[in-house]
């Protein structure tokens, strides 16, 4: 298969098509949403202070329920879960449009709004994490994860703001929050024409019979006892704490002092780790899934950001724009393998808390970074914080590698080589029979390995997943 072929194969599948459909809907929804909100608050009460009060608001919905996205995703039927979030999103965005329109809107109004959509980006993206398998073949789930991680950047960092910005400027902030709704109804439509094959009957009873403590407690626990997932996210912690102050905080600014439109080059250069990104993410998917999958995916996060120490000491432009793009590109490379991995290696009733377990610990230390990093800078030179964002990821990445005997565990744990668990079916015809046996086969497999992990949990390996959040 070439790499055309195979990057775009998941396409094939009429409930996939229409999945992503949702997805690059709602991506690009959010995209508008960041800049419809800044101008909406501005009409409102023009003081940074209510604008860093509503943007507190989304990153706190969407902190508060990451992990109870996560429990949803695994006992609640999954398609039923992502239609209920794009309905409370269209519901959420057409009141704010209509309180705008009748000049009725209040700080607060924007500030729960922003909320409920933080909440249900916490919900979204954990199930549909969970889903895929569900509804391709294990073989074209690295090429759907490339697809997504190609449309994240080219639609909620780039074409989403961009067209908010041109239609807020054009009219008023309430005519970008109509297209806001909008995009959330084409969502909604588009799920609720998703057919999900029927679930397996054992996850069900098992989850029926558990609480959401319960639940919450399993998934960490499975994460604790499961090597390649603990040293990964411990790795992809500390990653978090080290990188996003520097590029966040202290960037601006140097771009300001080193160029007379600072805040375009600052934008150019965010760009350029968009493209880098949308291009890692197609490059991956168009290959097969490496031998080394675990080396070669946390080696894209620690060799790829090394780059970023370069910012210590260029004062050139064109430099800047090189190793933010090379950085982008290692980074949606390695989270692409990582959702790949997730939807593979996790038991398909688990995925669902993982998934979010790593969306939590991400989201949870970058405020912790971005807040030290400040004053952080007063006292340490900037060309030290930024060496250190530089080189401390490959240190880490290494020591996950060593610590979870990644090496080890990606060669007793081969993929597609045909020895891997089968857990979907995916054409309609084959469905009613085929379920059944591929649900039954593949809880006795991923049942041997829980069991492998609880007798070799010393000797287990690791495998990924550093976490800019979905």
């Amino acid at each position: 298969m070439n790499a055309r072929v195979r990057a775009l194969a998941p396409l094939r599948h009429r409930d996939y098509r229409l999945l992503i459909g949702a997805v690059a809907a709602e991506l690009f929804a959010a995209g508008m949403w960041t800049v419809v909100m800044v101008f909406q608050v501005i009409a409102i009460r023009d003081t940074p202070t209510a604008l860093s009060m509503v943007a507190a608001c989304l990153s706190a919905g969407l902190l508060a329920f990451a992990l109870v996205g996560g429990i949803a995703a695994d006992r609640l039927p999954k398609r039923a879960v992502l239609v209920a979030v794009q309905a409370v999103n269209l519901v959420t965005v057409s009141l704010v449009t209509a309180l705008a329109l009748s000049d009725a809107i209040a700080l607060w109004h924007m500030a729960v709004a922003s909320a409920v959509l933080g909440a249900g980006t916490a919900f979204f993206f954990p199930t549909y994490t969970a889903l895929l398998p569900n509804v391709l073949p294990a073989e074209e789930l690295l090429a759907a994860n490339g697809m997504e991680g190609a449309l994240r950047p080219t639609l909620q960092q780039g074409a989403g703001p961009a067209v908010a910005g041109m239609v807020v400027g054009a009219f008023i902030p309430a005519t970008g929050a109509f297209i806001v709704a909008a995009f959330h109804a084409c969502a909604l439509v588009l799920l609720l024409c998703v057919r999900v094959p029927r679930e397996r009957m054992e996850e069900t009873e098992s989850q029926e019979k558990t609480s959401v403590l319960a639940d919450l407690k399993e998934g960490i626990s499975f994460t604790i006892t499961t090597p390649w997932l603990l040293w990964t996210l411990i790795a992809a912690c500390v990653m978090t704490f080290v990188v996003m102050g520097p590029v966040e905080v202290l960037l601006p600014f140097i771009t300001r002092e080193l160029f007379d439109n600072g805040e375009q080059r600052f934008g150019t250069i965010l760009a350029a780790f968009g493209v880098g990104g949308a291009l890692g993410s197609l490059a991956v998917s168009s290959r097969p899934l490496p031998r080394r999958y675990l080396t070669i995916m946390l080696m894209c996060w620690g060799v790829g950001t090394l780059p970023l120490a370069v910012f210590a000491f260029t004062t050139s432009f064109t430099v800047m724009i090189i190793a933010t793009f090379v950085i982008g590109f290692a980074d949606a490379a390695g989270m692409v393998l990582w959702g790949t991995l997730l939807q593979r290696r996790v038991p398909l009733g688990m995925i669902g808390r993982v998934a979010s377990l790593d969306f939590f610990v991400s989201l949870a230390l970058m405020p912790v970074s971005i807040a030290v990093t400040g004053p952080l800078s007063t006292v340490v030179p900037r060309w030290v914080l930024f060496t250190v964002a530089g080189v401390a990821p490959l240190v880490l990445m290494l020591i996950a590698l060593v610590a979870g005997r990644m090496f080890a565990d990606e060669i007793a744990n081969p993929l597609d080589t045909g020895n891997e668990r089968v857990d979907i079916v995916v054409e309609p015809a084959q469905r009613a029979e085929s379920v059944e046996t591929a649900a039954g086969t593949a809880s006795d497999e991923a049942s041997a390995e829980c069991a492998g992990r609880s007798a070799n949990s010393a000797t287990a390996a690791s495998t990924t997943t550093p976490a800019t959040p979905k």
